[in-house]
C-alpha cells in the first residue's frame, strides 16, 4: 500500500514539474501589443508614420508567427522569450508612433496651407494672362480648354481647403499639390503663348 502511494505521490511531483517547466504564451503581453498598434492606427499614425507604424505591425505579425511555431513544439521545449522581445519591440514603435502623429499633422497641415496659398495665387495671376492671350480663332478653342481646366483646378482648391477644415491634412496636401502643378502648367503655356505673340508684334 505504502508502495502505490509513494508512486502515486511522485507521479504527482512528477506531473507537476512538467506542468512547471512547460512555458506559457505571454497573453498579457499579446493583448498589450495589439492594443498599442490599435491606438496607433485609430490615431492615424499609418497614414501620417507609415514606416513607424508598419515596423510595428510587422513585429506584431512576426511575434504571432512565432508564438505559433512555439505551440507545434512539445510542451517542454517551447520557449516563447524571441514573442515576448518581438512583442515589446511592437509595443515600443506602436506608442512611438502614436506619440508623432500629432507634430507630424501640423507639419503636413503646414505643407498643404503652403501649397494650397501659392495654387490659390497662381490661379489669380493665370486669370490675368487670359485675358492677355491671343485671341484668334485657334486661341479661343484653347482659351475655352484652359478656362475649364482652371475651374477644375479650382474646384480641386475647395476640396483641399475642406479637407483641412476637417483635419485630412494627407488629402489636403495631395489635393493642393495637383492643383498647384495643374494651374503653373496653364500659366506656363499661357505666358509662352503671350510672349510668342509679342515676338511677332515686333
Amino acid at each position: 500500500m505504502r508502495g502505490k502511494t509513494f508512486l502515486t505521490v511522485v507521479a504527482l511531483l512528477f506531473t507537476l514539474a512538467l506542468m512547471a517547466g512547460c512555458a506559457k504564451v505571454p497573453q498579457e503581453v499579446v493583448d498589450a501589443a495589439k492594443a498599442a498598434v490599435d491606438g496607433a492606427k485609430a490615431a492615424e499614425a499609418d497614414r501620417y508614420l507609415a514606416d513607424q507604424f508598419n515596423a510595428a505591425q510587422d513585429s506584431l505579425n512576426a511575434a504571432t508567427a512565432e508564438i505559433a511555431a512555439q505551440e507545434s513544439k512539445f510542451a517542454l521545449t517551447r520557449n516563447y522569450d524571441r514573442a515576448k522581445a518581438l512583442l515589446e519591440s511592437a509595443i515600443a514603435a506602436a506608442n512611438a508612433a502614436k506619440d508623432g502623429v500629432a507634430a507630424k499633422k501640423e507639419e503636413v497641415k503646414a505643407e498643404a496651407l503652403s501649397l494650397w496659398t501659392a495654387a490659390q495665387a497662381a490661379v489669380e495671376e493665370t486669370k490675368k494672362l487670359m485675358a492677355k492671350a491671343p485671341r484668334g480663332k485657334e486661341g479661343k478653342v484653347v482659351l475655352e480648354q484652359m478656362q475649364a481646366e482652371l475651374a477644375g483646378v479650382e474646384a480641386s482648391l475647395a476640396d483641399a481647403n475642406n479637407a483641412i477644415a476637417s483635419g485630412d491634412f494627407l488629402g489636403a496636401r495631395d489635393k493642393a499639390k495637383a492643383a498647384s502643378e495643374k494651374v503653373n502648367g496653364i500659366k506656363q503655356e499661357l505666358e509662352d503663348a503671350i510672349g510668342k505673340k509679342k515676338k511677332m508684334m515686333r
